[in-house]
């Protein structure tokens, strides 16, 4: 595209037109720009240069540019067309619902509201219930108020969700939400992706998804057309994905530390009780519902899931109706009907799907009549979820209430000593009530629990002292993984056993402490050194990740170097 005539009108004459050329499409660029052509930006904002192994992106640009709001993917300029300061500021009443404004400041691209990306939470009618129906669901009064296993408290500060289960009045999940991040939490989230690098020696690739870090896409999370594959049952990687293609992914784990997103090519969509797999024959209903129900859940499924889609029934299913079933079915595929056409008309990469906040996906999943109430320190929050739950669980609705800061004597996580257990669980030592105690011992690889007798000296005998012992770290261990939210390899150092059976039976109790935690785990036996070897998923950052920051002085080691005995004529090897 070079223009270099010796006509100074003519070479005049063109810079003007690619002057103009360059304000209407920020794909091309005249001659005339004084920078050298190989650092001239892309439509997407990167420099031309071609991408290495798990490049991070460069921070977008804090101004828009007026040449760049046509086309491209919207993270260059901070903003599309509709103005990057106004799309940053959503309105508190719309987070988390389909006409919010967007969030974090991405996918800024044109101006119509068809271009954002599709929300999870709907404004759908749920089906009116009869009141034998709703008295059922509601679950058990005493005195007019409603009782149950657990409470759930959320409270919202600056910027900042944090969720607090309790069972009684103890604390077994903590979870600290971000709704701004859309960065680091972006777990369920679809994208518009592009690959960036193929690595059959990994059996990987990186790929482009928008966010800082590439995610990455291993072989056995690549979705691809038998008939377009020769021989082999399963193609190699290489051969079913080419640098620069365009697919379509979902992330199935947050970005951690220095590791990028991790994703998948087989969609799911979750609903209040099923989740529907886009374009597959998945077919499967919740293992921990009886046989009779379960039954009864397939005959539905045969009258109304879809032929193209394939459905997982979820255990919150049990009970409800075909129509309630039906309706949940049709609001998913809706939300992946509106994905697909948004995927036509978008430029990769894209973010095609967001997942709602974490109140909203917790209401989804786990709220139950074994809530005895949701307490939500915000009105604006408490207004939404409140909405929400009218759709997805009407006869629990009356069991979420706004908990007013300004009527109340202590703010919410104190009333309830959340704060309080919150300072302990971040301590590495836990103590038990016997005298015992764990140890709790992050690393990079792995997760290492050490079970003392600590105080505990026993009656009879040491067999029986041990054994006693073991039984109570084990439950205690099951809640300080849930609680902490600790995931990967985890190895549990429990107090010698020299009887067989007594190993068995805190193997088999860890277990049963284990299966509450709706978390996929596996558990190995105790070996004959008394060591478990478990695995529980991963899915994002933990409790101690959330609420710390590595030190600056030591780097998250714990100990500072003693610089002097390393410094010339510091004494090393002198006597």
């Amino acid at each position: 595209m070079s223009d270099n005539s010796g006509n100074g009108g003519r070479a005049r004459e063109g810079r003007s037109r690619r002057e103009q050329n360059r304000l209407t499409d920020k794909k091309e660029s005249g001659t005339g720009d004084p920078r050298p052509s190989s650092n001239l930006p892309r439509g997407d904002g990167r420099p031309s240069t071609k991408p290495q192994i798990g490049d991070s992106r460069p921070a977008p640009k804090s101004s828009g540019d007026s040449g760049s709001s046509k086309g491209g993917d919207g993270r260059s300029d901070g903003g599309g067309s509709g103005g990057g300061g106004r799309r940053r500021r959503r309105r508190r009443g719309n987070r988390g619902r389909g006409g919010g404004q967007q969030r974090g400041g991405q996918q800024g691209r044109g101006s119509g509201a068809s271009d954002r990306p599709v929300e999870a939470i709907e404004d759908t009618p749920s089906l009116e219930l009869d009141e034998k129906t709703l008295r059922r669901r509601r679950g058990r009064e005493r005195r007019g108020k409603p009782i149950g296993r657990y409470l759930m408290c959320v409270s919202v500060g600056d910027g900042v969700t944090q969720l607090a289960i309790l069972e009684g009045r103890a604390l077994i999940e903590h979870y600290v939400s971000r709704p701004a991040d859309d960065a680091n939490e972006i777990h369920g989230n679809v994208y518009q992706a592009r690959v960036q690098n193929v690595l059959p020696g990994m059996e990987a690739a990186f790929v482009d998804i928008g966010t800082p870090k590439n995610a990455v896409l291993y072989r056995g999370d690549v979705q691809f057309d038998a008939d377009d594959v020769e021989g082999e049952k399963r193609p190699r990687i290489e051969q079913a994905l080419k640098a620069k293609q365009r697919i379509i992914a979902q992330v199935t784990k947050n970005p951690i530390a220095h590791k990028g997103a991790r994703l998948t090519q087989e969609i799911s969509l979750p609903g209040r009780y099923v989740v529907l797999v886009p374009n597959s024959t998945t077919y499967g209903i919740s293992k921990r519902l009886p046989d009779g129900e379960r039954r009864r859940l397939r005959s539905i499924l045969d009258q109304v899931k879809p032929a193209d889609h394939g459905i997982i029934v979820r255990t919150a299913a049990e009970g409800v109706t075909e129509e309630e079933i039906g309706l949940d079915i049709g609001r998913l595929a809706h939300q992946w009907d509106e994905i697909e056409s948004l995927a036509r008309r978008s430029e990769a990469p894209a973010l095609l799907y967001r997942e709602p906040e974490l109140v909203f996906r917790y209401i989804r999943e786990e709220f139950n009549r074994d809530f005895r109430g949701v307490l939500i320190d915000d009105r604006a929050t408490y207004e939404q979820v409140r909405a929400y739950a009218e759709g997805v669980a009407p006869a629990l609705v009356d069991r979420i209430s706004h908990y007013d800061l300004k009527e109340e004597k202590l703010p919410l996580f104190e009333r309830h000593h959340v704060q309080e257990q919150l300072r302990k669980t971040l301590d590495p030592k836990v103590w038990l009530a016997s005298g015992g105690s764990l140890v709790i011992e992050r690393t990079e690889a792995l997760t290492v629990i050490d079970v003392n007798t600590g105080k505990n000296v026993g009656k009879s005998s040491l067999e029986e002292t041990v054994l006693a012992n073991n039984l109570e770290a084990a439950e205690e261990v099951a809640r300080q993984l849930r609680l902490r939210d600790i995931g990967g390899i985890i190895v549990i150092d429990f107090v010698d056993m020299d009887v067989a059976k007594n190993r068995d039976k805190v193997a088999g109790a860890l277990r049963e402490a284990l299966s509450r935690d709706k978390t996929r785990t596996q558990v190995f036996d105790i070996s004959e050194l008394g060591l478990v070897e478990m695995t529980r998923k991963r899915i994002g950052e933990g409790l101690l990740e959330s609420f710390t920051s590595e030190c600056e002085d030591c780097e998250g080691r714990g100990r500072q170097l003693d610089e002097s005995l390393l410094a010339p004529g510091g004494g090393v090897g002198r006597r």
